[in-house]
C-alpha cells in the first residue's frame, strides 16, 4: 500500500500540482471502474480502448495508472482467459504503460513507464502469470506478452540510479529466469517461438539472449530444445552475413552459449561444427557493412580463449577448437580482414587481429603456420609477419597498434624457435638503408624494419614509432638469453660524428628515453599527454633486455650518466606512476643481476647510490604506487559487460568506426591507458590469505584475530626501520675494502647516510606509522560496532529459541489432547451404534404390535359381514373371488367392470 500511495502522490509532484493532474487521474480511475464493476461487457470492453488511448499519450495517465491499473488488468488476464477481445485489450494497455513517451527538457524528472515497469516486475506472480499466455493460441496475445516482457529487461537498467541499475536487473533477471523455470515447458514454448513467425520470431530471440546470460540452467535447455541449429537456421534465413540486426540478436544468443561453457563448445563443433560462423567471415559484393563480421568474429575469440578458471579440460577444448578452425582456413580470412582488407573498419581490423594472436598462443602448428604464410600479389609479396609489423610501426589508430603488437607477443611467447628466427635478421645495415623509408622496399626484412622503426627518431624525431619498434623488440627477447646477447652486440651507425662511429642499440635506447623525457615536458605545458606511453614501452624493453643478463647489465652500466638518470627518474614527481615504477625496476635488476667487480659499477655503488638520493623506503614504496595504480586495479575488472537490451545494440558502423576516443579522453593525468595492454603485469595481494576469516570463525575472533596481526606489524615495522638505518651505513661500509676509492666513499658516506638518509627514511616511517594506527582505531571501532551487532544476534536468537521451545510444548500438549479425543471417540461412536439399535428395534416392535392390533380387528369385521352375508343367503365364497385381482387393474378396468354389473 506504500508504493502505491507513493505513486499516487507523485502524480502531482512531477507533473505540478494535484489540481493540474487531477482530471487526468479521475478519468483513469473511472474508466478503471468501468473495466473492474461494469456489467455490460460492451461497455468494459469500450473504457478498455480509451484507458489504452489515454494512456499512450499522457503521462500523468501513465503515472496514474500504474498506481490504479495494474491489479485490475492484471484480474483480467488471470479471471478472462476466454474473453480474447479483453485479453488483447489489457496485454496492448500494458504495453503502452510500459512504453517510454518523449522526454521534456527536465533532467531529473521521472518517467512513469520506468517507474511502472518497477511497479510490475517487483511481483513474481505477474511474471508466472504473463508466461502462461505464450501458450495461448491467439497470435496477438502471444505477441504482446512478448512485447511485455522484452519492455520489462529493457526499462529495468534505466529505473534506477547508475549505481543501483546492475544490481536491479540482475534482481528482476533472476525473478524472470526463476519463473521460466517452474512453468512446465516454458523455456520450450520461447524456443518454439523461433520458428513462429517473424514479429513474434524476433521479440522471443531478443528475450532469450538476455535469459540465457548467466544461467546455467537455461542455457542447457536452450541447447537441449535445439538452439544451434534453430540459431543457424534463422542466419541462413536473414542473409547470412549480409543479414541484419536479427542476425546480430542471433550471434548475441550464440555467445551466450558458448561463453566460459565447454561443453556446449564440444556440442557445436561436433554436430553443427563450425563452417556456419567461418562462412560469415567471407566478404561478398563490394559494398560491405562488415557488422556482421565483426559479431563473428567476438564469437571466434569466445573459442579461443576458453574460461578463467584454470581447467585442464577447458585448456584441451581450447586447443582443439584452434585446430580445427585453422583446418577450416579461418586464419586466412583473419589475414584479409585484419592486414590485407584496407577497406575494412578499424574496429573490425583490430578483432581480427586480436582472433590471429589468440589463435596462435600456446600451438605450435599454428605458429609454424602463421610463419610461413605469404601476403600480397604478383612480386609484391612479403611475409605475414612482416605486413603486421608494418602496422604496428604505420597504424594511425591506437587500438590496431595494441592489437597487432599483441600478434607478436603470442607468437614470442614460450617459442624460443621463433625469437631467435626473429633476432637473426636483427642485421645492422649501412645509414643510408637503416633510414630508408619502409616503403621503398616491400622486400625489407623483419630486422631491418625493427631496426629502422628504432632509429627513426633520429632523422625526424618520431619517437611514437620508436617505442613500437621497442614494444616488438621486447618480445624477441623476453626470457631468451641467446637473443639478448645476440641484440646486445648489434651497433648502428650514428647520424653525428666521425665517419663510421657507431653506437650500441642499448645505449641509443637511453638516448630516446631521456628525449622522451623532454617531450613529455614540452606537451605537460600544452596539458596533453599524447605521448605518456613512450617511456614506459621503452623502459619495457630494458627491463626485459636486463633481466637475468649480466652482460647486458654491464652494458648499461657502461656510461655512468645511464644510472644518474635511471635517479632522476625515479625521483621524478612529474613522472607517471608506471614510469617511475619501471625504472626502479630497472635499478633493482642493476643490483640483483650484477656481476662486476669494477669500482663504480659494482652493485654495492648502485645500492649507494640510490640510498643517497632516492633512500631506500622511499624506493620500495615506487613498487606500491605502481601496484597501487589503474594497470593493476583494471586487471581485476575482467567481468563481461553487457549491453542494454535493445534492437539497437546490433554493431552499427558510427560504432565500429570510432574506437580511439576513449584513450585520449581518460585517466587524465595518470598513465596512458595503452599500458594495460602493453605492459606485463602481476597478481598483487592487497589482503593476505590468511588474514581472511576462516569458516566458522566468529566475528569477535576474526576481529581480535586482525587487530594482533595489525598490531604485529607496526612493531615489526618499527624494528625493520631500524634495521634499515643500520644496512644503509654496512652497505657503505663493506664496499671499504674493495678499492682506494670504496675507502674514500665509506668515509665520507656513513656521515651522509646518516644526515640524509635515515632523515628521509625516519619521516617516512613515521608516516606509514600514523597510517596503519588509524587503521588500527578504525578496526577497533569496527570490532565494537560487531561486538554490539553480535550481542544483538545473541538476544535475538535466543528470543527465537524460547519462542520455538513454548511452540514445541504446546504443540506437544495439542497432539496429547487429540490422541485422548481419537480414543474416546471411538468409544462413544461404538456405544452410539448400539443405543441406535436397540432404539430401533424397540421402535419396530411397537409398530408390529400395532400392525397386529388392527388386522385382529380388521379380522373380526370381515367374520361379522361373512356371517351376515350368509344370513342373507349370499355366497360369501363367490363374492370374495377376484378381489385381489383388482389392485392392479387401471381405472378404466374398473369402469367396464360397472357396466358389466349394471
Amino acid at each position: 500500500m506504500d508504493l502505491v500511495s507513493g505513486y499516487k502522490g507523485m502524480v502531482g509532484l512531477v507533473f505540478g500540482n494535484e489540481n493540474s493532474s487531477s482530471n487526468e487521474d479521475s478519468y483513469v480511475q473511472r474508466l478503471l471502474d468501468r473495466i473492474s464493476t461494469g456489467s455490460l461487457a460492451e461497455d468494459r470492453r469500450s473504457a478498455l480502448i480509451e484507458l489504452q488511448s489515454v494512456v499512450v499519450e499522457s503521462r500523468a495517465a501513465q503515472l496514474a495508472f500504474g498506481a490504479m491499473g495494474f491489479p485490475v488488468l492484471m484480474g483480467v488476464l488471470k479471471d478472462e482467459r476466454d474473453d480474447v477481445e479483453m485479453i488483447r485489450g489489457a496485454l496492448e494497455t500494458i504495453v503502452g504503460a510500459l512504453t517510454p513517451l518523449e522526454q521534456s527538457k527536465g533532467k531529473n524528472e521521472v518517467q512513469p513507464a520506468l517507474m511502472n515497469t518497477d511497479m510490475l516486475s517487483h511481483e513474481a506472480e505477474n511474471i508466472s502469470l504473463l508466461l502462461s499466455l505464450l501458450s495461448e493460441e491467439d497470435f496477438y496475445i502471444r505477441y504482446y506478452t512478448l512485447q511485455i516482457l522484452t519492455a520489462l529487461l529493457m526499462n529495468s537498467p534505466n529505473s534506477f540510479s547508475p549505481g543501483y541499475a546492475g544490481k536491479a536487473l540482475a534482481e528482476f533477471l533472476f525473478r524472470l529466469q526463476e519463473a521460466i523455470l517452474t512453468i512446465p515447458r516454458g523455456i520450450t514454448r520461447l524456443m518454439d517461438m523461433l520458428m513462429d513467425r517473424e514479429v513474434i520470431r524476433n521479440e522471443a530471440l531478443l528475450l532469450l539472449t538476455y535469459l540465457t546470460r548467466e544461467a546455467e540452467e537455461i542455457q542447457k535447455i536452450v541447447v537441449f530444445e535445439g538452439a544451434f541449429e534453430k540459431i543457424f537456421s534463422i542466419i541462413k534465413e536473414e542473409g547470412g552475413s549480409e543479414g541484419g540486426v536479427v542476425v546480430q540478436d542471433c550471434l548475441e544468443l550464440l555467445n551466450n552459449l558458448l561463453r566460459n561453457n565447454t561443453s556446449n563448445q564440444i556440442l557445436l563443433r561436433e554436430t553443427m561444427g563450425f563452417d556456419g560462423l567461418i562462412s560469415m567471415l567471407r566478404l561478398r559484393g563490394r559494398a560491405y557493412s562488415f557488422t556482421q563480421q565483426k559479431s563473428v568474429l567476438g564469437t571466434i575469440n569466445l573459442l579461443l580463449v576458453g574460461g578463467s578458471e584454470a581447467d585442464a579440460g577447458k585448456d584441451a577444448n581450447k586447443l582443439t577448437n584452434k585446430t580445427v578452425l585453422v583446418q577450416k582456413k579461418v586464419l586466412d580470412y583473419l589475414l584479409l580482414l585484419g592486414v590485407e582488407n584496407q577497406w575494412a573498419p578499424v574496429a573490425v581490423r583490430c578483432a581480427a587481429l586480436r582472433c590471429i594472436g589468440d589463435l596462435i598462443a600456446g600451438h605450435r602448428g599454428n605458429l609454424d603456420a602463421l610463419a610461413s604464410k605469404v601476403l600480397g600479389e604478383n612480386h609484391q609479396v612479403e611475409p605475414a609477419l612482416n605486413s603486421i609489423l608494418r602496422i604496428i610501426l604505420r597504424a594511425s589508430s591506437m587500438q590496431e597498434f595494441i592489437a597487432a603488437d599483441h600478434i607478436f607477443e603470442r607468437f614470442c611467447e614460450g617459442n624460443c624457435d621463433g625469437q631467435s628466427m626473429l633476432a637473426s635478421t636483427l642485421i645492422p645495415q649501412p645509414y643510408s638503408m637503416t633510414h630508408a623509408s619502409i616503403d621503398e622496399d616491400v622486400n625489407m626484412s623483419f630486422g631491418s624494419m625493427v631496426l629502422h622503426g628504432l632509429t627513426s627518431s633520429e632523422t625526424d624525431g618520431d619517437l611514437d614509432t620508436c617505442c613500437r619498434a621497442a614494444s616488438v623488440l621486447s618480445y624477441v627477447l623476453k626470457d631468451n638469453m641467446q637473443c639478448k646477447e645476440r641484440v646486445l652486440r648489434i651497433e648502428l651507425e650514428s647520424s653525428s660524428g666521425a665517419l663510421g662511429h657507431s653506437e650500441p642499440l642499448m645505449h641509443l635506447m637511453v638516448k630516446y628515453l631521456a628525449l622522451a623525457s623532454g617531450t613529455k615536458h614540452k606537451e605537460s605545458k600544452s596539458n596533453t599527454s599524447g605521448n605518456s606511453y613512450i617511456q614506459p614501452i621503452i623502459l619495457k624493453l630494458l627491463v626485459t633486455w636486463l633481466s637475468d643478463c649480466p652482460p647486458a647489465v654491464n652494458y648499461f652500466l657502461d656510461l655512468r650518466p645511464h644510472l644518474s638518470y635511471l635517479l632522476e627518474l625515479v625521483s621524478d614527481q612529474s613522472a607517471t606512476v608506471s614510469t617511475r615504477g619501471l625504472a626502479a625496476i630497472l635499478l633493482g635488476e642493476c643490483v640483483i643481476y650484477n656481476k662486476s667487480s669494477e669500482s663504480g659499477k659494482d652493485s654495492y655503488a648502485v645500492v649507494d647510490a640510490i640510498s643517497q638520493k632516492v633512500g631506500l623506503t622511499s624506493y620500495f614504496l615506487k613498487f606500491d604506487e605502481m601496484k597501487k595504480s589503474f594497470l593493476f586495479s583494471a586487471e581485476k575488472s575482467t567481468a563481461p559487460s553487457h549491453k542494454p537490451l535493445s534492437r539497437s545494440a546490433a554493431a552499427s558502423m558510427a560504432e565500429i568506426e570510432d574506437v580511439d576516443e576513449q584513450l585520449s579522453s581518460d585517466h587524465k593525468g595518470e598513465d596512458h591507458p595503452i599500458l594495460s595492454s602493453i605492459l606485463p603485469k602481476t597478481e598483487v595481494a592487497v589482503v593476505p590469505a590468511d588474514m581472511e576469516q576462516k569458516t566458522g570463525e566468529s566475528d569477535k575472533e576474526y576481529i581480535r584475530r586482525l587487530k594482533s596481526f595489525v598490531e604485529k606489524q607496526c612493531s615489526e615495522i618499527q624494528d625493520l626501520l631500524g634495521r634499515n638505518a643500520t644496512l644503509a651505513e654496512d652497505l657503505v661500509k663493506i664496499g671499504g675494502g674493495e678499492s682506494s676509492y670504496s675507502d674514500q666513499r665509506a668515509t665520507t658516506g656513513s656521515e651522509r647516510v646518516q644526515t640524509e638518509t635515515l632523515r628521509r627514511d625516519l619521516k617516512e616511517a613515521h608516516q606509514r606509522i600514523e597510517m596503519l594506527k588509524n587503521e588500527n582505531t578504525k578496526l577497533e571501532s569496527e570490532a565494537s560496532m560487531y561486538q554490539n551487532l553480535a550481542g544483538k544476534v545473541e538476544s535475538d536468537l535466543k528470543s527465537l529459541s524460547d519462542a520455538y521451545n513454548s511452540l514445541e510444548q504446546a504443540n506437544f500438549q495439542l497432539e496429547k489432547e487429540v490422541k485422548a479425543l481419537r480414543t474416546s471417540g471411538s468409544r462413544d461412536v461404538e456405544a452410539a451404534k448400539a443405543e441406535a439399535r436397540e432404539e430401533a428395534l424397540k421402535e419396530s416392535e411397537g409398530e408390529l404390535n400395532d400392525l397386529l392390533v388392527c388386522l385382529g380387528q380388521e379380522q373380526s369385521k370381515v367374520d361379522k359381514l361373512s356371517s351376515r352375508l350368509m344370513e342373507l343367503g349370499e355366497d360369501v365364497d363367490t363374492l370374495l373371488e377376484g378381489i385381489g385381482d383388482d389392485v392392479g387393474l387401471p381405472e378404466g378396468g374398473e369402469d367396464d367392470d360397472e357396466e358389466d354389473a349394471d
